[in-house]
């Protein structure tokens, strides 16, 4: 998945930061929000919680933009709060109902790797997305956080708070469960997902 340059993003923040820039704050929530949104919509199932999630999100970024230099890594930091911002409106829905994001069987939206670029048929990633969508709920997020939206283990396992050993074995057992589902080493077959063992 493309997305913004960590050197065009730490711009922005200085732009924000220093000169209260609006069309590089602009420019910043504009290549956030699609995968925010998309993160919050499958923990939150639904939109409109989720619009209103990363829009306060983004309203917070904006009051505190003086500070925002401080932050190391924003993209991260923006996933940590999503993920913090929807934990909390499920806590405030338990109230009406019982809800726990580790037994969430929704799915994180987020399209699939192309087919012409991973060479697979389109039933092949049909076959795929759907082992993915059965996976365990936390599973499901580490396996989409590293091979999705492009995430290093150690920012997964930041957002998701949990050790990045945790986040290596999540993968491994996804990539066992995708391989044994459709019988082939996913590994060798997948360049968008390769480099798991």
């Amino acid at each position: 998945m493309p997305s913004i340059a960590s050197a065009r993003i730490q711009y922005l923040q200085g732009r924000i930061s220093r000169f209260d820039d609006q069309l590089a704050y602009k420019e910043l929530f504009a290549s956030f929000y699609p995968s925010l949104f998309q993160f919050v919509s499958g923990i939150l199932k639904s939109r409109q919680s989720a619009e209103e999630i990363v829009s306060d999100l983004f309203l917070k970024i904006w009051e505190k933009r003086k500070t925002l230099e401080e932050i190391h890594n924003l993209r991260v930091y923006c996933f940590v709060s999503a993920r913090h911002l929807s934990i909390n409106q499920l806590e405030k829905q338990k109230r009406q109902h019982y809800t726990n994001i580790d037994d969430y069987r929704g799915r994180l939206i987020h399209p699939g790797p192309d087919p012409e670029q991973s060479m697979i048929s389109a039933e092949m990633l049909r076959r795929i997305q759907g082992v993915i969508e059965e996976l365990p709920p936390r599973c499901k997020m580490s396996f989409k956080l590293v091979k999705e939206y492009g995430f290093k283990y150690r920012e997964a396992a930041e957002i998701l708070q949990v050790s990045e050993k945790t986040i290596e074995n999540q993968l491994s057992i996804a990539l066992k469960k995708i391989s044994s589902a459709i019988h082939f080493d996913i590994g060798r077959s997948i360049p968008v997902i390769a480099g798991i063992h």
